[in-house]
């Protein structure tokens, strides 16, 4: 080939001396075109068409020969062009085939003419060569002549390109209007076909350095393409060959072009020989990647090969150019089988480092500094946007695979589950939850969405990952907006808490990365989400669009009118969330971005709700106008350009007057007052308000205050009152006379009369209810005033209030209706007046002030004590509004003496229904249960007689009491000091270093646990019941819903050292009790009360420990910091100097540290909150097994304990069996064998109760007795139950070994539920009944899905251990249909309730037994007959209907278990059917 390549070259660098004779031969070929023209028989017209087309090239030619030659020179890069030789007087064989043939050759740059259909020349010239006298010799002649008429370049393009097709009209109808080229009807020609190929590929290298003409025209593709799609190619093989030579010196655009060319030259036969080939030059020349897999996609490969290939480009994945990435990722998913899917996604996914696709910081920050240099800009500007259509054309190819391959798309979804870490994690994920989600391919959508939650739920898919996933890929998510949109919906609309941010993030991604469209999409989401109804998904949405207005006001501005919207649906918002509504649309109507078109509509509503008279729109009214003040009042920062930046003139007189409007119509009620001080101090507090704003609102309140709530105390006090008046509680009686005091008790009793005489109040602020709500607004006001020093207002601190002597509250009982709903007001007044004193002053330094706010905290539980006498003494009160945010109707007040009313008339009056028509054999159970239940309602009604005298629980209160701000409970740093360890020495150190009483303790850790747990404890979003009315659980948390989670977590963070201290001093109280006693809790000198509140202290701090470290922020990674350093607290008590330690070692030293605590744990409710907050503890990381090892033995240890009350009595009542149900739970969910473990309390406990007293004990168990049996065995029931949803399904393709242990593990369970089930017949009480019924049926399910098929593939191989296993079974299975008769004769509706179900799975038992035998061949094992139906103890049930309507079929199973049995009339024939060994089935009531 190389000779041949040489030789032509020779030929034309001699051909360069005919230059000058080009003009005449031109003229020649000129003349020869219009002559043939003539002799044709087409119209004028035509010959017109013709010669525009073509000859303005040859005339062209004949002018301007010169300019020709340079541009044939340019055309071949540096080669001399073939100048076209004198023409030949005698014409080749070749010239005068053709032409006889019917194609007229042009020897200009015309196209050749044909005169016939191609098939008709090529018949023609096969025939005369075949014909010839010269044959075969004249086929050398034939392809000489060719070669010669090819010599110039001109004629063969000609030869390259379609024939023109010119012929007679009468004619036309029977040729093509295309024609091939004159080459491609030669090569069809077989005898041919060899010889011109091989001239062709000679004639290539000729031209592979050339570029393109001036018409685009690439000869070498040119030549390429005439191979393609021949009839048939006669030397494949050889073709081949030359084919891959040719590829190893061409260039890289003649290989591009002959690889893809590939698949259309060669035999299907020949398709692995060329894949093996192009796959090694794959590996050696990456240029060539996209051309060899779009020639390797067109192949017909074999598997092994594909397999092969695929490897092989997987390997060179990393080294992939850029642009080729998205043709190898189509080739790699269009190429899986299902068999390898999983693997090669796996492998694909890992390896896809879309990241690497997008410009660094660093390009991206050298491309804005280039901007000046034009051609270096332009390419890094091409290079970002080149990227970004890189990773869009990727994405099209995995969308495509998986919208046509179903276990593509399974694939995926299993790859993306597989990830364990939060690191592994990529920016591919999300791409591709997202496809999956749009195209719903195989109904993938559910799939992704459900994968997104678990993902999002367990931490994996962080806010980092989202985040960088819409940074660095715009243009490709903008394509799946509606899929994001719909993700995000469905994650806010979820009951889990932990996801709902993470659609916040979403959102505000999709809505400061998308165009104008999506944010407008995206703000109508949201708004749906706020008027859904649903808390969680409000106070999301709103925080999302609060969020934007402050970041992005410009950008949300023009979507106002949508948000403008909820304003039709406040009804349904919480007084919170009307805030952040109301502070929302106030930004966008008066903020910087001023949207003028909605502050009219703003103040409309504004004045429409105030003037309403219904107090609820009046409350809507007030805390809107606030915020539209807060906003139009919001200190402005000082700019360069505006150094002047107070409110404007026209703005601050809008403000004045909005200002007095909502004041004048909030006098109207002291509600409606008390309303607008709590809203103005909320705005003090959390806004920058401009001085003249802060001026306005501050200037008249402490006069005000001093006016209408401050009295000099003189030496008599005037007034008529329902009670003596007193000056109580002063600590300032040390100074000088002529103090101030609180004139609480003639503002009520003034309130009282005023109510009595229906007098108006308008215009008047002097109510009682306004007294704490002003005080608060006047704290504020001084502390901004002031730099946070409130020495002006200090001496309300000690005041005295004027009250009554509060020893009435022992004879409330002698008192008036009226008068003893005086006392009870008074009181909360009274405790709601110093919670807010010790809310302003606990952040007060000075010592005298801290005891002070101490002496306050004293004062609160005192009195906390005489309102629960006073509430017990006065039914039917409803205190006075403390929060007035909110509806008083969302309030349920307890009825405090109609528990004791009820106690004492079900305790002597009637009884539970006995049955009084059924036969004898229930009449002894139910009298034994009769008995029992008698015995205990004495002692329940003793019990709450007790508490009801002693007072009742305020926990039902809590709304009506002023809230406690969250840094009030920095008093908590005080220590702890004991009564009992105090003489008068050290009574009086403890006036000296301020410390906490176990009472105010107590006091403090309620009300934070309340906060914690109401503000990081996760609650599921649940919608309200359509007409159900639901108590509001936030009411009293106004405050603390102003503050972010993250900041209440980390305050408890901060407080963690001092809570452990006072842990630690419980259990060093507790210690010491045990160890003065010899360890006897009831030991003699033991302070009752103190003990109660320590031990109260105890299991308080573990609940504040166990909420806080439950906050499922923590799982964030923004948050892991605040994690390891609550970690770090506890972990430090016990190793000191250790500060740093990794998240693994925290959690263990964490663990130890709280370990330590279980030895002096003083109740079963405080073993259980320790329990679990060492289960919290070790789900933060670690060992996880050894943490569930040392949890079930701690629980154990608790469970075999014997719990006993201070005066020695063994705890019992409701809290304590609820503690010790989820104590036995805690057990049994960390022991390692559940069935071991619940056989062996099954065996040893109860067998050691049955015949054992009320009050005695399990010696093993010493919790179990007869009165903790049902909590006991309904734990045991639930357990056993779901331990066996845990056992795996049996298959075909187990082995023996595999389905030995399986059966084996159905074997005890079966053996623990029939001990279970066999307990009824002493045990028959109706809890137990109810239990037995309900977990017996769910257990039943779970054999019939999961133990069934099991049987069913193992019962050739281990026939003897099935039928051990359903013999066993049978006999719990007859049990439970006793029960079921029992139930009916009984006519318990709690228990028949159970027993449709029940029975239709016996009946599914029967049958799924006999297609199991019949499956196994041994169906003759089968029969029927006749069960009767009987009680609890084995006795047949006589009724009033016929026997033969109670007969029902039933399966006998082998001998053994019928000799069992009291069925006699079918012993013989069950022996019969036994003695074939088959038989498994189940008695059962077709009732």
């Amino acid at each position: 080939m190389l000779t041949g390549l040489l030789h032509k070259c020779r030929q034309s660098l001699d051909a360069t001396a005919d230059v000058l004779n080009i003009g005449g031969s031109l003229r020649r070929l000129v003349a020869e075109e219009k002559s043939s023209v003539a002799r044709t028989r087409r119209s004028r017209q035509r010959i017109k068409m013709m010669r525009k087309r073509r000859g303005s090239s040859v005339d062209g030619g004949e002018k301007q020969h010169p300019s020709s030659t340079k541009e044939k020179k340019s055309r071949t890069a540096g080669r001399q062009s073939k100048v076209s030789a004198p023409e030949e007087t005698t014409e080749s064989t070749f010239s005068t085939l053709v032409r006889e043939a019917g194609v007229t050759l042009s020897h200009s740059s015309a196209s050749n003419v044909i005169a016939v259909d191609q098939v008709v020349f090529q018949k023609r010239i096969k025939q005369k060569l075949q014909k010839s006298p010269g044959y075969p010799s004249i086929l050398k002649e034939f392809i000489a002549g060719l070669e010669s008429h090819i010599e110039d370049a001109d004629r063969f393009r000609n030869c390259l390109l379609p024939c023109v097709p010119r012929m007679a009209d009468a004619d036309s109808r029977c040729i093509s209007s295309f024609q091939e080229s004159l080459l491609r009807m030669l090569l069809g020609i077989e005898i041919l076909q060899t010889l011109i190929i091989n001239m062709l590929l000679e004639k290539l290298p000729e031209y592979m350095l050339s570029s393109a003409d001036d018409a685009g025209l690439s000869i070498p593709r040119v030549i390429i393409n005439q191979l393609k799609w021949l009839d048939r190619v006669v030397e494949s093989k050889e073709l081949a060959a030359k084919l891959m030579e040719l590829l190893s010196v061409a260039p890289v655009d003649v290989q591009r072009d002959i690889i893809s060319s590939l698949p259309e030259i060669l035999e299907d036969s020949q398709h692995n020989d060329i894949a093996r080939e192009l796959n090694s030059l794959l590996k050696k020349n990456t240029q060539l990647t996209v051309a060899i897999l779009d020639a390797l996609s067109s192949l017909n490969l074999s598997s092994s090969l594909l397999t092969e290939v695929r490897g092989a480009i997987m390997t060179t994945l990393a080294a992939v150019q850029l642009e080729d990435l998205p043709v190898v990722v189509k080739f790699i998913l269009h190429s899986i089988s299902p068999s390898d899917a999983y693997e090669v996604v796996s492998s694909l996914r890992k390896k896809l480092e879309l990241e690497d696709c997008v410009l660094p910081p660093v390009m991206q920050a050298s491309q804005s500094r280039l901007k000046s240099r034009g051609s270096t800009t332009f390419n890094l500007t091409t290079a970002t946007t080149g990227s970004q259509d890189v990773i869009t054309l990727i994405v099209d190819a995995i969308k495509s695979a998986v919208r046509f391959q179903k276990t593509i798309s399974e694939a995926w979804l299993k790859a993306i589950e597989s990830v364990e870490e939060v690191e592994d994690h990529k920016v591919i994920d999300l791409l591709v939850l997202f496809i999956l989600h749009s195209t719903n391919a195989n109904q993938s959508r559910r799939g992704a969405e459900k994968l997104l939650k678990i993902k999002v739920r367990s931490g994996l898919i962080s806010e980092p990952l989202l985040q960088k996933t819409f940074k660095d890929n715009k243009q490709v998510l903008q394509g799946y907006f509606f899929s994001i949109l719909a993700l995000a919906q469905s994650l806010l609309r979820s009951s889990d808490p932990c996801v709902v941010p993470f659609a916040g993030h979403m959102y505000r991604h999709s809505f400061t990365s998308f165009d104008t469209y999506c944010q407008q999409e995206v703000v109508g989401s949201l708004v749906t989400h706020v008027c859904s109804g649903v808390r969680v998904e409000v106070d999301m949405a709103l925080e999302l669009l609060c969020n934007l207005v402050t970041e992005l006001p410009a950008e949300i501005g023009p979507y106002a009118v949508f948000v403008k919207g909820i304003l039709d649906y406040l009804d349904n918002l919480t007084p919170q969330q009307i805030r952040r509504l109301f502070h929302l649309l106030s930004r966008l109507a008066f903020g910087p971005q001023q949207g003028s078109h909605i502050q009219d509509d703003m103040h409309i509503v504004i004045r429409k709700q105030l003037s309403s008279t219904v107090p609820k729109y009046k409350r809507i009214g007030i805390i809107g106008g606030v915020m539209i003040i807060g906003s139009m009042g919001a200190l402005v920062p000082k700019c360069k350009d505006t150094p002047n930046s107070s409110l404007p003139p026209e703005t601050f007189r809008q403000l004045s007057s909005l200002l007095e409007l909502v004041q004048s119509s909030s006098e109207t009620s002291p509600e409606a007052a008390a309303l607008y001080c709590d809203e103005l101090a909320n705005l003090i507090q959390t806004s920058t308000l401009d001085p003249q704003v802060q001026e306005k609102i501050s200037q008249r309140v402490l006069d005000v205050f001093q006016g209408d709530f401050v009295v000099d105390l003189g030496p008599e006090i005037s007034g008529s009152f329902p009670f003596p008046a007193r000056v109580m509680y002063d600590l300032d009686e040390d100074e000088s006379q002529g103090g101030i005091a609180i004139n609480l008790m003639p503002l009520l009793a003034n309130d009282m009369f005023s109510r009595a005489e229906q007098h108006s109040r308008a215009k008047d602020n002097k109510s009682s209810l306004c007294l704490s709500p002003f005080f608060r607004l006047l704290r504020f006001c001084e502390e901004k005033q002031n730099q946070g020093d409130l020495e002006e207002i200090d001496a309300l601190l000690g005041c005295p209030l004027i009250l009554t002597d509060m020893d009435v509250v022992e004879k409330i009982d002698s008192l008036s209706k009226v008068e003893r709903e005086f006392i009870c007001t008074l009181l909360f007044h009274t405790i709601n007046w110093f919670r807010e004193v010790v809310n302003a002053f606990c952040k007060i330094k000075d010592k005298e002030m801290k005891m002070k706010v101490m002496t306050r905290l004293q004062n609160i539980t005192y009195l906390q004590t005489l309102l629960e006498k006073a509430l017990a003494g006065t039914p039917g009160y409803v205190p006075p509004v403390a929060n007035f945010d909110g509806e008083t109707t969302d309030v349920i007040l307890p009825s405090t003496t109609a528990p004791v009313n009820k106690t004492k008339k079900d305790g002597t009056g009637k009884k539970r229904k006995t049955p009084g028509k059924n036969s004898s054999e229930g009449s002894s159970q139910m009298e034994d249960k009769i008995e029992e239940e008698t015995q205990q309602e004495p002692e329940k009604e003793k019990e709450k007689e007790k508490e009801a005298r002693q007072g009742v629980n305020l926990a039902s209160y809590r709304p009506f009491f002023r809230e406690l701000d969250l840094e009030m409970l920095s008093v908590l740093q005080c220590g702890l000091q004991a009564r009992s360890t105090l003489d008068s020495e050290l009574n009086t150190k403890e006036r000296q270093e301020v410390l906490l009483g176990p009472s105010e303790l107590v006091y403090l850790l309620e009300d934070m646990l309340r906060k914690v747990e109401f503000r990081l404890t996760a609650s599921s979003a649940k919608r309200v019941p359509f007409l159900k009315a639901r108590a509001d659980k936030s009411i009293g948390f106004s405050h603390l819903q102003q503050k972010s989670p993250k900041d209440i977590a980390s305050f408890c963070i901060q407080m963690l050292p001092a809570l452990c201290s006072h842990l630690e001093s419980c259990h060093n109280h507790l210690q010491s009790l045990l160890s003065n006693n010899d360890g006897i809790v009831d030991g003699p000198g033991i302070d009752a009360q103190e003990h109660q509140l320590i031990s109260s202290c105890y299991q308080l701090l573990l609940k504040v420990f166990n909420s806080i470290l439950s906050w499922s922020g923590f799982s964030h990674p923004n948050h892991r910091g605040l994690l390891k350093k609550a970690l770090q607290v506890f972990a430090g008590r016990l190793k000191d100097g250790e500060d740093e330690l990794n998240l693994e070692l925290l959690v263990k030293h964490s663990f130890n540290y709280l370990l330590n605590f279980r030895s002096t744990v003083p109740n079963l409710s405080s073993a259980l909150s320790l329990s679990q907050l060492l289960t919290t503890v070790s789900e933060k990381g670690g060992n996880a097994p050894a943490y569930r090892e040392q949890t079930a033995s701690l629980a154990r240890s608790f469970l075999n304990q014997s719990w006993v009350t201070i005066s020695g009595e063994k705890q019992r009542g409701t809290k304590f069996n609820e503690a010790l149900h989820a104590v036995l739970s805690t057990y049994l969910e960390h022991v390692d064998d559940v069935l071991k473990a619940v056989e062996e309390i099954a065996n040893e406990g109860f067998p050691q109760i049955i015949n054992a007293s009320k009050d005695e004990s399990s010696s093993s168990w010493p919790t179990l007795s007869r009165q903790t049996f049902v909590v006991f065995y309904k734990v045991l029931m639930a357990e056993l139950e779901k331990s066996v949803r845990k056992i795996p399904s049996g298959k075909i393709s187990d082995n023996s070994e595999a389905q030995s242990l399986k059966l084996l593990t159905w074997n005890l369970a079966v053996r623990d539920f029939h001990i279970l089930v066999n307990l009824v017949k002493v045990f028959d009480s109706r809890p137990v009944l109810n239990v037995c019924l309900k977990y017996g049926r769910l257990f039943l399910e779970s054999f019939l899905k999961l133990g069934m098929p099991l049987l069913d593939c193992s019962f050739k191989r281990h026939k003897e251990d099935v039928q051990s296993l359903l013999k066993t079974f049978q006999l719990s299975t007859r049990q439970l249909h006793h029960m079921c008769g029992h139930s009916k004769i009984h006519q318990d509706t709690s228990l028949t309730n159970h027993v449709p179900a029940l029975k239709k799975s016996l009946e599914l038992f029967v049958y799924r037994v006999k297609a199991m035998l019949t499956l196994n061949n041994c169906q003759e094992a089968f029969w029927m007959g006749n069960l009767k139906n009987r009680n609890l103890k084995g006795e047949e049930i006589l009724s009033q209907r016929t026997e033969e309507s109670e007969e029902e079929e039933e399966e006998q199973l082998a001998p053994q278990i019928q000799a069992e049995e009291e069925e006699q009339d079918s012993d013989a024939e069950a022996k019969s059917e036994g003695a074939k060994g088959d038989s498994s089935d189940e008695d059962q009531t077709d009732d």
